[in-house]
């Protein structure tokens, strides 16, 4: 089977552990992912804790892949920057899934491609992510929500755990607890577990 292209979208300001927790589950997937950094313009991109990844373009990246938007503070000048929102548009629709973490559901709300779905966020940040998307079904208590091919997570840490979610509807459910047992990581398993709810 040919290695498909596993998106990692990246942005100034970016959360590290949003972009990386999740790294780290779909990283045990060699045989089926190929991770890659991308970003607007490429070259290298620095997150909120000032470690720079260095990225491709848009224009070099196969939009055929699966893609993950991670969340941050950068997220918003994202949402007003016209000219991302339209390049992001055009992968999500190219892409079979579409992961966020945190805020990251707030950009691609922004796109429209949410409207009508199920999606969750970060609860710290979760009245100005619903600004972003008023025709979104946003979920207040939810770890991770899954809408046809769009999976969202709440923060930070969630990501991980939606991760582990994403492989186990893909590869089944004893793959994602091999991982977690490599990672020595308590994956909580139900989507609908949200300790840190409005």
């Amino acid at each position: 089977m040919a290695l498909q292209d596993f998106n990692i979208l990246l942005y100034e300001e970016f959360e590290i552990l949003d972009a990386f927790g999740p790294v780290e589950v779909i990283g045990e997937l060699k045989e089926h992912y190929r991770i890659r950094f991308v970003s607007q313009n490429g070259g290298p991109v620095t997150c909120k804790q000032q470690a720079a990844i260095d990225t491709l373009p848009f224009g070099e990246m196969d939009s055929s892949g699966v893609l993950l938007i991670p969340g941050g503070y950068g997220t918003r000048p994202l949402v007003e920057d016209v000219e991302f929102m339209t390049h992001l548009r055009s992968l999500a629709e190219a892409a079979p899934y579409v992961l966020t973490v945190c805020s990251g559901s707030a950009v691609l709300a922004r796109t429209h491609l949410l409207d009508g779905r199920k999606a969750t966020s970060n609860k710290l940040s979760f009245a100005w992510v619903m600004t972003q998307g008023e025709q979104v079904d946003w979920q207040k208590k939810a770890r991770w929500v899954k809408d046809g091919k769009y999976y969202t997570s709440s923060g930070v840490s969630a990501g991980i755990d939606m991760a582990l979610g994403f492989v186990s509807d893909r590869f089944g459910e004893e793959k994602a607890m091999q991982i977690t047992k490599y990672m020595e990581y308590l994956w909580n398993r139900n989507q609908d577990n949200d300790p840190f709810a409005i």
